[in-house]
């Protein structure tokens, strides 16, 4: 089996983001592999994602507070400036992380560790509703 779709992802503050349930709600036809992949990849070059902690808040928090310190907005060397203070350092965090992700399916599910989820890493102040393609590859 085949599958591609285009998922929307809702609108969310910056910072990092459990949205597993959120994928899986919009893929019933995982529930049919018996084993593949799935495939995320997000089009967006201000948003990422992430395979992380799914437990802990503080691990998502702790990503955030890294990630403004590693790429500061107030950093003097920006000259790609027009989109807003968070629209550069967005852009190089988002490079950082990566635009997809390829994860196992196994007795149709996701077959993520015990403390895995899958990270929207919002990079923008106000990014707005966030779109992924998903590509599903398997055996029913």
């Amino acid at each position: 089996m085949w599958l591609q779709r285009d998922l929307t992802l809702r609108a969310r503050p910056r910072g990092f983001h459990l949205v597993t349930g959120e994928v899986v709600q919009q893929l019933p036809e995982l529930r049919e592999l018996r084993a593949g992949l799935c495939h995320l990849f997000i089009r967006h070059t201000s948003a990422s994602m992430t395979l992380n902690e799914n437990a802990s808040p503080d691990v998502r928090d702790d990503f955030e507070t890294w990630f403004d310190s590693a790429v500061p907005e107030d950093f003097h060397g920006w000259t790609h400036t027009l989109e807003g203070a968070d629209d550069m350092p967005a852009h190089l965090k988002a490079s950082l992380l990566g635009a997809s992700l390829s994860l196992p399916v196994r007795a149709g599910e996701l077959a993520l560790g015990t403390w895995q989820g899958i990270y929207l890493c919002e990079h923008r102040d106000r990014g707005g509703a966030r779109s992924l393609l998903a590509t599903l590859h398997g055996e029913g």
